[in-house]
This record gives C-alpha cells, structure tokens and sequence, in this order.
C-alpha cells in the first residue's frame, strides 16, 4: 500500500526481556539499524521501513517493534485526547478496519491506563468518523492496527506495533502446547545467544537440552543454525492491515529469508532434546515439524542422569532451564537434581559448554561446574541467571586461594573434631570468613535417629563489599562450595547455600529457597529439626549452645515462658531440665508448629507443655492483668 520513499528515515523502538538488551542491540546493529542506543528493558534504534521489517523478521530476542508516530503532551487524560486526536490517523488506520490500543504507564500523572487506553481510542476513533463517516471497530486479537502509547512523565510516545502480537510467538507453538515452567522463545533465543551457541554451532558443535520440555531451546537453537528467520513462521503480522505497509517489500524480504534457509538447513550440527516426560517430548516433535525442522533436531524421552552426547560429536553445548521451586512441586529434591544434572555433564560432556537457566542460583554450586560468565535476566516475572561454564574432562583448577581455603578447613576440621567428639556435640562451625577472600561461615551438621549417618555443610556467604567485582566474588563462592564438599567429604547435594546480608525486620526469617529440606541432629542428648533450605537460618542458633545448657541447669522445678521462641528449643531444654510446665509463645504459625515438632521428637507432650500463638507484649500485658 504504501509509496514511501527508501530513504524516509523512522524512530523505531524494541521492547525486549530485561537482561537481553546488549543482545538485541548486537542483532539491530547487524540487521543495519542507525543510532542504535540500548535502555532498560528495550532498544531505541532508528532506519527505512525495511530496517523495521527486517527486525520483525530476524530480531530473535525483541518482544515487539515499534514505529513511531509522534510525541504528544499527556499531563492528564483529556490532553492525551487532543494530542492523539490531532495526529493524522487517516494515514495509519483504515477508517473501516480494526483497531486496538495499548498503553504501559512509567511515572506518569496519568495512573489509569485503562482509562488512557479508552481516551486514544476515541481519539482515534472520532478523527477518523469525522473525516470519512465510518469508524473503525475494536479487535483486541488480532486488529488491523495496535497502536502503543507510552506515557512517561507528562509526554505519551505514540506509535504502530508493527509485530501486533508478542515476537515471541513463532507459529511452530499450537495454543497451549507447553510444558510446566516454560521460557518465552525470545528469553531462550537470548539465552543461547549469551552463551555463544551461534560461534559453537558455526564450528560444528553439537546442541544438547536433557531437561528440554516442550523444547524450546533446542528449536531456537535450530533456528539460529540454519540460519532460519524466527518470523518467517508467523500467520500474523501488525503491518499487515496498517496503510503504511509495503507489501512488496515483505514479499522480497521473506524470499531473501527462504533462499537463506534452504542454503543452511543441510550443514546443521546435531541438535537434541531429551526430557523424562513423554507428554512434553511429544509437544517438541510437533512443534518441530510445524517449523520444519524434524529432520534438523531429534527429541527422545530419556532421565536426565542418562544424558549422553550425539553419536560423533566431541564438542557442543549442553543448555537446559533445569526448575528451581517457582509454579512447581515445592517438595522435589531440587538439589539432587542440579548435583545429578553436574554430575552427567562433567563425566560425559568434558569440552562442551554448559549453559543453565536458573531462578536458584545457589544450586549452581552443587553441579561442581565453575562458571565462566552469569548474566541477569528474567523469565516473565521470575528473576533468573543464565549461568556460562567451560565443562572440563578434569575437576576445576585448584587456585592458590583455594589450596589456601582447603588447608584452613582440615586445620579447623581436625582440632574442633577432637573438642565435638570429647563434648558430644555434633553441630558446630568450621569455619567462619577466617581467609578474607572466602567470605563464608560453614556450619557442619551430623544426623541423628533417622537421619544417623547423614552429613551435611550449611554455607552462607557474607554479601562482597561493592569494591570486589561481582564475576570474581562468584567464582571465589563457587570455590568455596566445591572446596567445602571435597574437604569435608560431604555430597555436593548436601552443601546448602545461602547469601548472609544486612537484615532488617522479619527479613532473616523470609524464605531463601521453594525446597524443604530437614535433619534430625542431636545436642546435648536432645534432638531437633533443623531446616538446611528454606531459610537463612535453620532453626538451631549454634552460638546459644551453653545459654540453652544454662536453661536446662535451672529449668527443674520451675514454670517455663519462652517469649519470641522461634523453634522452641529453648523450650526443649527446659522440659529436659524437668521443668513443671512450658508456655511457647510465638506469632509465627510456622515455628510454633516447628516448635511443637522439636517437642515431640523429645517425648515431650500433654497438657504441662503449651503453645501460644500471640504477640509478645500481648501476651505480657493479659498474663499481667490475669494475676
């Protein structure tokens, strides 16, 4: 429809998943693009239209592309009105077509973006009804034209979402073929953009998902490696219906992607996806042959922890989007999984690459894999790392830092070993930050009665100061992790990890992880559970060890309140000290039942041994008044 002249040059905007932004940036700047400047959460570049359509064709990271109408002043909605009202959308919107609005709203005065979308609307609507008598009608699926309006301050950028609907949806998907926990195929693109499949392909490296679910990684790996454009699958594009579109351009744009195609499809590496599950293997292979790509990638049901590289390849890449505890089953032993998942790679995988998405950075460290790079980014509304490591045939370097660390615990193991074996107490800190490099406190933990036999090292590290830079802090923690593990001769599975800051309020009593993971350890001759995943703290202060021995010495005989009780155990002390009764007071629900727990595991019940669910300063008050 259009006659622009090639040279018209267009404001462009791609929103894009925050963290990919560099990524996105590289593709514009390969596809062409003028004055491109990356944001958060989105690209501000600029071109001709077949700058713009080559982005909706080729961009594999961008969510949408933007083409910019105009700025208009927005300091209340009926400003928004007329300065929408006087652009000229006889240009834009066929008078008789369909027609939707979007409006996202950044410190704007303007809080209701509902009622913003309705006042472009009508806007839009009544310039057009007084210019040709018709107007156009409302299709929020799949309209004609989507316009997008960005308020900010007190200006609204104005423009045409080329794309109509998210970049993300490729046309390989049908409506609801997706596994649990998904990625959008743009994040998985993004993914395997920042751990440079696009180089390992191009030398012949194989791509490997064992965890692949409904396979995205792997079909966008595929793209990538045959060169295939990820909007070249779409039945629907936002330009379609808008009058400035060239549908002659489109057309030699998409048979530019076709030639290409065909020219790399026969080259393509080996590209697998494996998955325990049976229903999510069967939505890859039907979204692989809606792509065209059954012959390019194979997806087999196959465990995890039988992860095996294709047939002849010697290199590659193993990425996956293992689960971390968000909208999934909060009692699966996601640590077992993660050690089971590092275990495969570095037996099997040595030379490769390993790349893994992760809402649960801590579990990183008991793959036994040393990340090489980790960038920020988020699935959806999910905070997630994109975790980057080298896999050798060989266990990590050993650093001086680390030799240095390793030495210091075996001193520390050996002379507190001899003093928790005299005094029988069998769980106590090894280690608490004594090398400045390995800011960490280790805290050892030995199982009783179910749970005898069992080991397991509690690490939390002491957030760097900002003068050490992040890559370098992380390395240093996995160091310690993986040093912990071998000196200790503990599973790496059972290294729980966690991030000591500043805490504030109820902040050190907020859950750390999705996974509950317990133990029965003994002191003194009572027993306790102790929580080793879920929160910063697990349950048992170690440092009250003779303050707890204290109670118990003054316990007999006497009436036991324990105010603020957490887990109660100073409670358990003072019923082994044979006290005539004990009230527990709490307002936490969850630790009066922990403390309940850590009675009973003692045989301490009936009606002497009571919980109150209260405020402290309540509870003083009413006791006072009952008197």
């Amino acid at each position: 429809m259009s006659s622009e002249p090639v040279s018209t040059e267009h404001t462009l905007y791609a929103p894009v998943p925050l963290g990919l932004e560099a990524a996105c940036a590289d593709e514009l700047r390969a596809l062409r693009a003028l004055r491109v400047r990356p944001g958060r959460a989105g690209v501000a570049f600029a071109g001709p239209l077949e700058t713009a359509y080559r982005a909706c064709l080729w961009s594999r990271v961008a969510s949408r592309v933007l083409l910019r109408v105009a700025d208009v002043p927005a300091p209340d909605p009926e400003a928004l009105y007329h300065g929408v009202l006087g652009l000229a959308w006889e240009e834009h919107v066929p008078a008789e077509g369909t027609l939707a609005v979007d409006v996202v709203a950044s410190r704007s005065p303007i809080t209701h973006t509902g009622y913003a979308t309705l006042k472009v609307k009508d806007a839009i609507v009544d310039r057009l009804r007084e210019r040709f008598g018709v107007r156009p009608t409302i299709d929020t699926a799949a309209p004609d034209v989507r316009v997008n309006v960005a308020l900010r301050g007190e200006k609204a950028a104005v423009s045409i979402d080329l794309a109509g609907d998210g970049l993300h949806r490729r046309g390989y998907r049908a409506s609801g073929e997706q596994a649990a926990a998904p990625l959008k195929e743009n994040l998985a693109a993004g993914v395997l953009l920042l751990a440079g499949w696009p180089e390992v392909a191009a030398g012949g490296g194989a791509l490997v998902d064992p965890l692949c679910g409904s396979g995205t990684l792997v079909l966008e790996g595929a793209l990538m490696a045959c060169d295939i454009a990820p909007g070249s699958l779409r039945g629907y594009w936002g330009f379609a219906g808008w009058l400035g579109h060239d549908a002659e351009l489109w057309e030699r744009l998409l048979a530019e992607a076709a030639a290409r195609r065909e020219a790399a499809v026969a080259s393509a590496p080996p590209m697998v996806g494996t998955d325990v599950d049976r229903r999510a293997i069967g939505l890859a292979r039907a979204s692989a042959g809606r792509a065209g790509l059954s012959g390019a990638v194979r997806f087999d049901v196959r465990d995890v922890r039988d992860a095996l590289p294709p047939k002849g390849a010697t290199a590659g890449l193993v990425a996956t989007n293992p689960p971390y505890g968000e909208r999934l089953d909060a009692d699966r032993d996601l640590r077992a999984l993660y050690a089971a998942i590092g275990t495969r790679v570095r037996e099997h995988f040595g030379g490769w690459r390993a790349c893994l998405v992760t809402g649960a950075p801590d579990l990183v460290a008991v793959t036994g894999l040393t990340p090489a790079a980790e960038h920020a980014a988020y699935n959806g509304r999910i905070p997630v790392s994109v975790v980057v490591a080298e896999v050798g045939g060989a266990p990590a370097p050993v650093t001086a830092g680390s030799t240095a660390l390793a030495n210091r615990l075996r001193k520390n193991v050996r002379h507190l070993g001899k003093w928790a074996r005299r005094t029988g107490v069998s769980c106590y800190r090894v280690y608490d930050s004594d090398l400045p490099e390995y800011a960490v406190a280790v805290d050892l933990y030995a199982g009783a009665g179910p749970d005898e036999g069992r080991r397991a090292a509690h690490v939390a590290e002491y957030a760097p100061p900002a003068t050490i830079e992040p890559e370098v802090a992380q390395r240093r923690l996995h160091e310690a992790v993986a040093t912990v593990a071998d000196v200790l001769g503990i599973e790496p599975a059972d290294v729980y990890l966690k991030v000591r800051r500043r805490q504030k309020g109820t902040a050190q009593y907020e859950r750390q992880s999705a996974v509950r993971r317990t133990m029965i350890v003994e002191e003194a001759g009572v027993r306790f559970e102790v929580n080793l995943s879920e929160y910063l703290d697990t349950g048992l202060f170690l440092d009250h060890r003779m303050t707890r021995g204290l109670v118990r010495d003054l316990a007999g005989g006497a009436r036991f309140l324990n105010l603020y009780a957490y887990t109660g155990a100073a409670t358990v002390y003072a019923a082994a000290g044979r006290a005539v009764s004990t009230t527990t007071v709490d307002l936490s629900a969850t630790y009066l039942d922990w403390a309940e727990r850590n009675m009973l595991i003692n045989g301490f019940t009936g009606g002497a041994h009571t919980r109150d669910r209260a405020d402290v300063f309540c509870s003083i008050e009413e006791g006072i008044r009952g008197k």
